[in-house]
């Protein structure tokens, strides 16, 4: 069953790689003259990667579908993000002396793409490709402070609240309450609420739309870094602006 599955996503691949080199589209005949298939499989492909909408059909035939330029464009904004937004952050974590990093909204998680420590810093748990609930991280409240409070309520429904550390948040309406602080703020904070002891202060990133698109969060072990409007919660900011601007953002 397992093999035949494989067989299965291999099969819809390679559809999908020789749709790629016919941009004018291909007829089912076409395809299944290429793929070597019946006629029956090849339906049953073209009909499940169409329901999808990673491809097309464009009168008898089908072409690549908006869902692959999604995709790609998703994986082209990370990239340009990472490039645009390294030196800066580097930048960042010379001045502060503390690790930075960067992350973007998946589901219910905040996924870090980057991560920057300090030679003489302490050591996060984190590493790339990490990800943590919304509700857990300083970053989570960023990347959802554009949604409205009633966005969020049907974003989240669902989601367990697990607790790692004594004060992580509990349930929606808390995380509500936080995230509108925020947005008053500019700012999110962690407050212990991942890991004991660490304490986050995140700021948004924007692209040339306006859109929240990441968000870069610096962690310390004092709890005073959270507290209050500080030159290095000034400087966060004033860090993801820059990047902000290098993504075509104007305020």
């Amino acid at each position: 069953m397992a093999k035949a599955a494989l067989q299965t996503v291999d099969r819809a691949l390679q559809l999908l790689e020789i749709l790629a080199e016919h941009p004018r589209g291909m007829q089912p005949k076409e395809i299944e003259e290429c793929l070597e298939l019946n006629k029956v499989t090849v339906h049953r492909l073209l009909a499940t990667l169409e329901n999808r909408g990673f491809i097309e059909r464009i009168g008898n035939g089908y072409v690549i579908g908006l869902k692959i330029v999604e995709l790609s464009s998703m994986k082209l904004s990370n990239v340009e993000l990472k490039t645009e937004a390294a030196p800066y952050l580097r930048e960042l974590v010379n001045k502060l002396g503390l690790p930075v990093q960067m992350a973007i909204l998946e589901g219910s998680q905040a996924v870090f793409i980057d991560k920057i420590e300090s030679i003489n810093s302490f050591r996060m748990y984190s590493q790339i490709g990490k990800r943590i609930p919304v509700y857990a991280c300083g970053v989570g409240k960023i990347l959802l402070m554009q949604k409205t409070d009633e966005e969020i309520r049907k974003w989240l429904d669902g989601v367990e609240f697990n607790q790692f550390t004594s004060k992580t948040l509990q349930d929606v309406e808390t995380l509500l309450k936080a995230i509108r602080e925020g947005r008053k703020k500019g700012y999110a904070v962690d407050n212990e609420e991942h890991e004991e002891g660490i304490y986050c202060v995140a700021v948004p990133i924007y692209d040339y739309t306006g859109k929240v698109i990441a968000a870069i969060s610096v962690a310390d072990t004092s709890k005073q870094f959270i507290k209050g409007t500080n030159k290095q919660i000034d400087l966060i900011k004033q860090t993801a602006k820059q990047i902000s601007k290098r993504l075509g953002y104007l305020e």
